[in-house]
């Protein structure tokens, strides 16, 4: 079933993202974890992301989400019912043997892509395990008042029991 977000999404352009001094398994990380945000933080394909990606242990280090890929697509499901622009422009990708680490803009609405005094700046980072997205840390610095109020506001949850560290 094709999202209507798929239409208007941000595309994460792979290939722009790649370097030449990774090994084979560190572009085949970026590859997979690229793909992975693409159809679910900008796609909001949540059937596909699921699919792909919800077998295997998924441990949250965000404490607001739940642990699996099925808490994140959940968490991710409530954000966008509110925001359905919700969506990622990933700035910079760093990978280092099983990590990888995204730098990206996040904005709510798609009249503020682009706008870097709008959204949030975060900062992704995700261990794999033999191709399998294995755990996930972030940071997230609001940039503008809307988006300090969203964060102060929905930052109280505690979706799992993982250190953040």
């Amino acid at each position: 079933m094709e999202n209507v977000n798929q239409k208007t999404a941000p595309r994460i352009e792979i290939d722009n993202h790649l370097q030449d001094h990774w090994t084979p398994q560190e572009t085949d990380n970026v590859r997979v974890v690229l793909d992975f945000f693409q159809h679910l933080m900008n796609e909001h394909d949540f059937e596909y992301t699921l699919e792909k990606y919800g077998n295997g242990s998924y441990i949250q280090h965000n404490r607001a989400i739940p642990n699996g890929i099925s808490g994140l697509v959940s968490y991710v499901k409530t954000l966008t019912k509110r925001f359905p622009e919700y969506s990622f422009d990933v700035k910079r990708v760093m990978a280092d043997g099983d990590f990888v680490v995204l730098h990206s803009h996040t904005t709510m609405n798609a009249k503020h892509r682009g706008d870097e005094k709008k959204g949030f700046i975060i900062t992704d980072t995700f261990r794999l395990e033999n191709g399998q997205l294995a755990e996930h840390w972030d940071a997230i610095q609001p940039i503008d008042a809307f988006s300090r109020l969203l964060f102060f506001m929905t930052g109280g949850s505690i979706g799992n029991n993982n250190p953040t560290f």
